[in-house]
């Protein structure tokens, strides 16, 4: 099997497949040493660890650089977050889309809001038309990705979040989503909800409040994200570190 056809059948087995949320090419080689089967990027984290904001503030040229080289250093599946395509012309998605499939990733992820001051949430039936493009384009070429959802209802607090989630499902489905990804979502109800909507694989997200990976394997969960914590954490002990080699006046704290 080729890396696409491994990622598309990591997303159907009993256990979920716990996916590594990179920042980096060492972060990629350290998910990778650990036995992790698949990763991707966390648009958060690798924003972040270049000086940018999240939302399509990281230019996409870089982005891309970054994939190439993670392609040229591992060798598990390696999918790429988009946001909402790096552009608002369906024409400029697909070309963002090719140049990372021809780079080697075999994923992306893409969401149904629009980055800016304030996070808006697309009308499901124009997504929808986006989704169905893109899924055509995709096939015609013979280009093979693992097209992953993303819907905001939970992320962005809605109040009737899960029957927003619910209803978009129906349509991004039918639209030739691979995997439908559904960040902040933690209730065991909402998830099982969502589960049985759909026959497509459904990723969650790191959040205090998810269950356990066991529980999310009962629940039907097929893919488990990290999204930018692991990055967070990783920041939070340099920081710790950093603060005790100033105040202790030694690096003893780098070798504990």
């Amino acid at each position: 099997m080729n890396l696409f056809e491994v990622f598309s059948q990591l997303h159907q087995q009993a256990t979920p497949l716990l996916l590594g949320n990179i920042w980096d090419v060492n972060s990629a080689q350290a998910f990778e040493a650990s036995q992790y089967k698949a990763i991707a990027t966390s648009s958060q984290a690798v924003a972040k660890s270049l000086g940018y904001e999240d939302g399509e503030q990281l230019p996409f040229e870089v982005l891309l650089r970054l994939a190439r080289r993670v392609v040229e250093v591992v060798r598990i599946p390696f999918s790429v977050d988009i946001e909402a395509g790096y552009s608002r012309s369906l024409k400029d998605i697909l070309a963002n889309i090719e140049q990372l499939h021809d780079a080697g990733v075999v994923g992306i992820n893409l969401e149904d809001t629009i980055p800016g001051a304030t996070r808006q949430l697309r009308a499901a039936a124009d997504f929808q038309k986006d989704l169905t493009a893109i899924a055509d384009y995709l096939s015609r070429n013979n280009i093979n990705l693992f097209i992953n959802v993303r819907t905001d209802g939970f992320l962005l607090g809605m109040p009737n979040a899960l029957q927003e989630t619910l209803d978009r499902i129906r349509h991004y489905e039918n639209a030739g989503a691979d995997g439908i990804f559904v960040p902040c979502i933690t209730d065991k109800h909402d998830i099982e909800q969502v589960v049985k909507a759909t026959h497509l694989p459904v990723n969650v997200m790191c959040m205090p409040d998810l269950p356990d990976f066991k529980e999310l394997a009962s629940l039907g969960v097929k893919r488990i994200s990290m999204g930018p914590f692991v990055h967070i954490y990783a920041n939070k002990k340099v920081d710790e570190a950093l603060r005790s080699i100033a105040s202790e006046n030694s690096f003893s704290a780098l070798f504990k």
